[in-house]
């Protein structure tokens, strides 16, 4: 039985946003080895605790979960392990100068498979929001779904 694969992988860090204010993002290349790229196709990832950080003049991502590969064997990857960000030097250079700020973080937003069948890391450098934000974040998506509620019986009321 053949395992698929999907072009379609678009495999988001929810938690990134209401834990940070997202102030710029990069959509950053990624050194895989074959087993990892697989299973990425797959949908067998995890960002939640992903960050980035620098190692000289090179971007890092740590704690990203790639999964192993079920029929890798012995050439399986090691699961968390650190994985080089692909990005021009100009880039690089712009987001090591943000990221010197005080209280700044470069995270993992998203994940996907391009056109051309590469993996895709989009980074954005973030500032942590205080408690009083997400509380906003949440009094706000609560009212959404309220409003959305009370449209849908509205609606239905009607007809």
């Amino acid at each position: 039985m053949a395992e698929t694969f999907s072009n379609k992988i678009n495999i988001r860090n929810k938690r990134a946003t209401f834990e940070y204010h997202l102030l710029d993002t990069y959509i950053a290349g990624l050194m895989l080895q074959g087993s990892e790229i697989k299973s990425i196709r797959m949908g067998k990832i995890n960002l939640r605790d992903a960050y980035c950080l620098f190692n000289k003049e090179e971007l890092f991502v740590r704690e990203m979960h790639i999964s192993q590969y079920s029929k890798g064997g012995q050439y399986n990857h090691e699961e968390k392990r650190e994985r080089k960000l692909l990005l021009k030097k100009k880039e690089l250079k712009k987001i090591f100068n943000k990221s010197r700020d005080k209280g700044i973080t470069i995270i993992p937003v998203r994940i996907y498979i391009s056109n051309r069948g590469l993996a895709k890391l989009e980074i954005a450098i973030a500032k942590g929001k205080k408690l009083y934000d997400k509380r906003k974040d949440i009094q706000e998506r609560d009212a959404k779904r309220e409003l959305a509620r009370l449209n849908k019986i509205k609606v239905d009321g009607n007809t």
